[in-house]
């Protein structure tokens, strides 16, 4: 059975290094393979009790993530959505689009479409759209009219 709040949490903990790396979120992604995110996401009940901070350090370290220079933070001109929002916003896509119960590798079908990149540009509103609009958009391979 997918686990929702498991997919929160990793989604979450993904965003939270992209933007610690200035790192797209598929490289982050794909920097840490596809074990290590099925880790991350099998584990989540777990690792959401330490300061995030410490997670992804630790995923950081694991992973080897170099640093980048994706600053989507830095070029938000409105207000910046904080990462748990936008951990909320990939884990409902991710749990939308699942075929089966694998979290992990819905998490990496989404992170390695082009709606990732969509979703990270916070200067315009595709990012707090209606789930199951983002859901037929993913779907799709575009944003919808």
């Amino acid at each position: 059975m997918l686990d929702e709040n498991a997919l929160f949490f990793a989604c979450s903990l993904i965003e939270y290094i992209g933007r610690m790396r200035k790192l797209k979120r598929s490289d982050v992604v794909e920097q840490l393979g596809p074990d290590v995110v099925s880790r991350m996401y099998r584990y989540a009940d777990v690792l959401h009790s330490e300061p995030i901070e410490r997670v992804a350090d630790e995923f950081v370290q694991v992973g080897g993530i170099g640093k980048g220079l994706f600053d989507n933070v830095a070029a938000c001109r409105y207000e910046v959505p904080d990462y748990w929002a936008i951990g909320a916003v990939y884990a409902r896509l991710a749990a939308d689009v699942a075929e089966g119960d694998d979290g992990a590798e819905a998490m990496q079908a989404v992170y390695f479409s082009w709606i990732s990149d969509a979703l990270s540009n916070y200067n315009t509103d595709f990012y707090y759209q209606p789930r199951d609009y983002l859901a037929e958009c993913f779907r799709a391979g575009e944003v919808l009219e």
